[in-house]
Formats: C-alpha cells, structure tokens, sequence
C-alpha cells in the first residue's frame, strides 16, 4: 500500500492552509520535504492533486477525493489515540455490570449516578442475571462484573466482599408464625415460600436453612420484583426470606413480621466479583469504592465484612 497516513497530513494541511510555506510550517518540514510527498503521489497514481500556481489553491477531482478521505480518517485516528492513551491512564473502559441479588437496585442505582459524573468515560450497563450464569461469562470477557451472595471461588476471579447483612423470614402480621424470634427449618414445611427466580441452592434459604435439615416447604413460588414478594406477603399468600436491609421500609405499615431463621441468625455477605487482571484498574477499583460508600450511606443494619476492619 503507497498511501500512507503522513500523505493525508499533508493534504489536509495545504487546504487549510492555502499554500505549500504555510502547510510546511504547520507540519514542521521543510517546504522541499512536503513538496517531495506530493510530487510522490502524483507520479505514483499518475495524476495532479491541486492546480499550481492557484490563488486560493485549488484541488483536482483527484485531489478532493484524497482530501475527503484525509478529513473522514484523521479525525478517527485521532480519537482513537486519545481513547487508547486515556486507557493507558486508566481512566477510559467498560463497565457491563450483571446483578443476582434482586434487591440491590435500592443501593446501586445511587452508586452508579455518583460514578458517572467521576468516570464519565467508562462505558456502563446493567442488567439481571435472569437466562444465563454470570460467572462464565465474566471469565469470557463477555460481562465485567458481577454483584451476587453465592460465594462460589473459581480460578481467574475475585470476590470482592462488599458488606454483610442477616437474611430474615418475613410474615403477614398474623400469620401464625408472627411474634416469635426466630423460626426453626420444619417451621416452613407446610409454607409457601416467596423467592426470587433462582437456582434454589443459590439462595440462603435453601442453601444454609433448610436443605442441611432436609425440609422442603410445601411450595414454592418465585417472583422477580421486591414489591410483589411484599404483596404476597402481606395478603398472606406465603412467607419469604429477604435481606434485612431490603425490609425497612415495608414494616413501617405494621402489616409484617420479621424472625430471625434459627436461633443465631443467617448472615450473608454481599460480594462484586471480578476478573483478577481488572482489579489493579483504576476506574474498577474506584466504582467499588463507590459501591462500598454507598451501601453503607443508604442501608441500615448492614456491617464490613469479616476481614475488612480497621
């Protein structure tokens, strides 16, 4: 290939310019040394790319074809070195979040507002993790990362633990099981249980309550949005288990219970999970602080996880 981006510099150039001095300065060349690249393109294509001589300095068709290729590419590699050199400083990226836990939207949300306006050069999205395991495509580079309670290790990732919060069974006001403390697996075995379209092993209820116990609740029935587990709920439709923090602002009707599953509680630990090679980028290491500030200005009851004190 003859035509090189340096031939383009210089047409674009002697157009804005108007004259062969005045485009060599600006190119710092010598006025021989940019006369020598056009001569070279003439004779290469065997065609004239301006009028000698001309006053304004007037382009062939041959010369304006050149010269809109130079205005459409030059621009373009110029962003894109920009873009590249911002990556370098870390301050350019991509961001494609996918969330499991259902409720954390009342949090996020605030989180990604502040990020934008520090980052707003980082490409940002969201969505749930509703057909698909996340975890896979985190790896592949299809996702970067992941907000989720499934503590599930694997090569090549990092969780990074974000706080910790007590999973509480909620009840209609007068259920029957409203006014204890705290309730025992085979309590739930005549329920319906309210969750979240997940795996049941991925949810705490399951995972860490009442499979260890082999119980299983007489039904189960799964439903996406927070407002309509409360519902269920509340007209005495079931009973679920959600994250303390997700519950505050639906007991203030009185027309729910919380209990504790157990005598000491379910604790669960909220984690961002990220490919290990992005965790020294700053803009990822700033959205997690971000994240971490948030949850703890926005949530109550929730506390640092163990390990992250001090």
């Amino acid at each position: 290939m003859f035509l090189r981006i340096s031939h383009l510099r210089c047409l674009l150039a002697l157009a804005e310019t108007g004259s062969l001095t005045a485009a060599a300065e600006r190119l710092h060349l010598t006025q021989s040394a940019l006369s020598h690249q056009v001569k070279g393109l003439e004779e290469h294509f065997r065609i004239t790319l301006f009028r000698r001589k001309s006053r304004p300095l007037q382009f062939t068709p041959a010369g304006e074809r050149l010269l809109s290729l130079a205005r459409e590419v030059l621009p373009r590699l110029e962003e894109c070195e920009s873009s590249l050199a911002r990556m370098g400083e870390g301050r350019h990226g991509r961001l494609h979040i996918v969330i499991e836990c259902h409720s954390c939207f009342q949090w996020l949300m605030p989180a990604l507002d502040s990020y934008r306006e520090a980052w707003p050069e980082v490409e940002l999205d969201l969505t749930q993790a509703h057909s698909f395991e996340p975890l896979p495509a985190l790896r592949s580079g299809r996702i970067d990362l992941v907000i989720s309670s499934d503590l599930r290790p694997a090569p090549g990732l990092v969780f990074h633990p974000l706080f910790s919060y007590e999973s509480l069974l909620v009840v209609a006001a007068d259920h029957p099981l409203a006014g204890r403390e705290h309730v025992l697996p085979d309590d739930l075995r005549r329920e319906t249980l309210i969750t979240y379209p997940v795996d049941h092993g991925r949810l705490d209820v399951f995972s860490r309550f009442l499979l260890p116990a082999a119980v299983q609740p007489a039904a189960v029935r799964q439903v996406e949005l927070t407002p309509l587990v409360i519902q269920l709920v509340a007209s005495g439709r079931g009973v679920a288990v959600l994250p303390a923090w997700a519950l505050q602002e639906y007991l203030r009707t009185g027309q729910l219970q919380t209990l504790r599953l157990g005598p000491d509680g379910v604790q669960a630990t909220l984690y961002a999970v990220i490919r290990e090679e992005d965790a020294a980028r700053d803009y990822m290491r700033s959205f997690l602080e971000q994240a971490q500030r948030t949850c703890f200005s926005h949530l109550p009851g929730i506390v640092e996880p163990a390990g992250m004190k001090g």
